[in-house]
C-alpha cells in the first residue's frame, strides 16, 4: 500500500448517491457531525467517566472527557506536524477530532461495573468490551443509515481500532463457569478480551482491505504473552489511533487527578508519596523546586493556581510527543509509526495514571458504585433475556427476532440495548422492573 492510494482510506462502506446542494466540507468534517449530532454522543452526558453521575455537577462526564481529549488531540496533532512536517499533510485536525469525540461511544453504563456485567452476561456468546461496542455503534447501530451505522470513512474506522482483531483471537481459551451468583461475582475475574466482536469480522476485513497481505498479519500480530487475565493483546495500531489514545490517557490521567482533589478525594500527603517522590526518584521532567510549586498549586484552594497547573502538566505532556515506528512491513507512516512520549514524560503519565487508579477509581466509596451498577446491569440483561419479545422496545425486538432468524442467540442485540442507556435511564428502569410500587404505563412509555 502507498499513499497513492489514499481515496480508498475515504471510502464509505455505503455508497451515499444523495449530496446535499453546495455542501463543501471534507469527509472528515462530515464524519464529525455524524458523531456530533447522535444520540450515542448525546449519551455521554449521562454515562459514568469515574464518579457516579449526579453525585456533583463539577466533574466530567464520559462527553466532557471526549470534548477535552478532543482538545488535547489536535494540539498533539500541532506538535507532530512541527516535528515531522514529512508527514504533515497525514495529520488530520478534523479526524483526529472525530476519533476522541466517539472513543467513548460504545462504554455501558456504570462505567467499568456495567463493562464487566455485560461481558459476563455474554460469556458464551463472544463477550463484551467498550471498544469493541464503540466499533459496532459507528459501523452498524447508529440509525444514521439503515445497515450501515454512521457510514463513516475507512479511515476514521481505522482510527477508533485501538485493538484490531477479533474476540476469539485473543480471548483465553475456553469458557469460564459462571459465579454462583450475581453477588458473589468478582469483577477482577471477568475483565474483557480486549477486541472486536466476532459477528463485526466482516467490518474489520472491509476496514484492513487496503492493505497488502503482509501489512495486514503484522498490523493485526499479538503480544507474545497474555495479560493478567490470560487473554492475548494486539500489539499494533494506526497512527492516528496512537494519537487518540495518547489524548484519551492524558484527559483522563490529568482532569480526573483535578476532579478528586477539587472534591477532597486525595490528599496532598498521598501526592508527595506516590507521585512526587517516585518522579524526583527517576528524574522525571520536572525539577523537586518545580514539582514543589505544582503540588502547592494543585492542592491551594484558590481555583486559579490549580488550573494553571493542571495546564502545566498537560503542557508538559503535549509538547513531550514524538513518532517512533512500530512496524517495517509498511510503507506509509499511517500503518509504520505511533504517537509515544519521551520516555520521562511517559513515565510522568505512567505515575499519574497509577495514582489515579489507586486513589480514585480503586477508591471503596467509587467501588461500591460501580458494583451497584454491575448489580443493575445483569439483573436487566437476565431480566430481558427472559422473555425478549415481551419486555424489549418493539424495534429492539425485532432485531433480537431478526437475530434469532440467523441463527443466533439474540443475546448481542441484548447487549446492544444495555449499553446504548445512560445511567440514569438504567437505574429508573431497574427501579421499574424491581420496585413494588414504582413505576406507571406512562412512565415506562417515555423510556422504551
Amino acid at each position: 500500500m502507498s499513499d497513492s492510494l489514499t481515496p480508498l482510506w475515504l471510502e464509505r462502506r455505503f455508497q451515499e448517491n444523495k449530496q446535499r446542494k453546495n455542501d463543501q466540507r471534507h469527509p472528515y468534517q462530515r464524519d464529525k457531525a455524524r458523531v456530533l449530532h447522535s444520540a450515542a454522543f448525546r449519551r455521554l452526558q449521562a454515562k459514568t467517566q469515574v464518579l457516579g453521575v449526579g453525585m456533583n455537577d463539577f466533574y466530567r462526564t464520559r462527553l466532557t472527557h471526549s470534548l477535552e481529549a478532543a482538545q488535547i488531540g489536535t494540539a498533539l496533532n500541532a506538535q507532530l506536524r512541527l516535528q515531522s512536517p514529512d508527514i504533515a499533510t497525514l495529520l488530520d485536525d478534523q479526524l483526529i477530532e472525530t476519533l476522541c469525540l466517539a472513543h467513548d461511544i460504545g462504554h455501558p453504563p456504570f462505567g467499568h461495573g456495567g463493562e464487566v456485567a455485560l461481558n459476563y452476561m455474554m460469556r458464551e456468546h463472544g463477550g463484551f468490551e467498550g471498544n469493541g461496542q464503540t466499533f459496532r455503534i459507528l459501523a452498524r447501530l447508529e440509525p444514521y443509515t439503515q445497515d450501515y451505522g454512521m457510514n463513516l470513512t475507512r479511515r476514521t474506522l481505522l482510527g477508533i481500532l485501538k485493538y484490531p482483531v477479533c474476540h476469539r483471537q485473543v480471548a483465553r481459551p475456553g469458557v469460564q463457569g459462571p459465579a454462583a451468583n450475581f453477588r458473589q461475582l468478582k469483577a477482577s475475574d471477568w475483565q474483557p478480551a480486549k477486541a472486536l466482536f466476532d459477528d463485526d469480522e466482516a467490518i474489520l476485513d472491509w476496514v484492513l482491505s487496503p492493505m497488502s497481505d503482509d501489512e495486514r498479519s503484522a498490523f493485526q500480530s499479538l503480544k507474545p504473552e497474555p495479560d493478567t487475565n490470560g487473554h492475548r493483546r494486539s500489539r499494533h495500531k494506526s497512527l492516528d489511533c496512537s494519537i487518540m489514545e495518547l489524548a484519551d490517557d492524558i484527559a483522563y490521567s490529568v482532569h480526573d487527578l483535578e476532579d478528586a482533589i477539587v472534591l477532597g478525594i486525595v490528599k496532598q500527603s498521598r501526592w508527595q508519596e506516590e507521585v512526587v517522590e517516585p518522579l524526583i526518584g527517576a528524574g522525571g521532567p520536572f525539577s523537586p523546586t518545580q514539582l514543589s510549586r505544582l503540588s502547592d498549586d494543585l492542592f491551594c484552594p484558590e481555583h486559579y493556581r490549580r488550573k494553571d497547573a493542571i495546564g502545566t502538566l498537560v503542557n508538559a505532556l503535549i509538547t513531550a510527543v514524538t513518532l517512533e515506528t512500530q512496524s517495517d512491513k509498511s510503507i506509509t507512516p499511517l500503518l509504520s509509526q505511533r504517537a509515544r512520549l519521551h520516555p520521562e514524560h511517559h513515565g510522568l503519565l505512567k505515575v499519574l495514571k497509577a495514582f489515579v487508579l489507586t486513589n480514585v477509581i480503586r477508591k471503596p466509596e467509587v467501588q461500591l458504585l460501580e458494583f451497584k451498577g454491575q448489580q443493575m446491569v445483569m439483573e436487566l440483561f437476565e431480566a430481558f433475556a427472559s422473555d425478549p419479545q415481551r419486555l424489549l422496545p418493539s424495534t429492539t425486538a425485532r432485531r433480537w427476532q431478526d437475530d434469532i432468524t440467523r441463527g443466533n442467540s439474540g443475546n448481542r442485540v441484548i447487549a446492544d440495548y444495555l449499553s446504548g442507556m445512560t445511567d440514569e435511564f438504567a437505574a429508573r428502569l431497574h427501579e421499574n422492573l424491581f420496585t413494588p410500587r414504582s413505576g406507571n404505563l406512562f412512565e415506562l412509555q417515555s423510556r422504551m
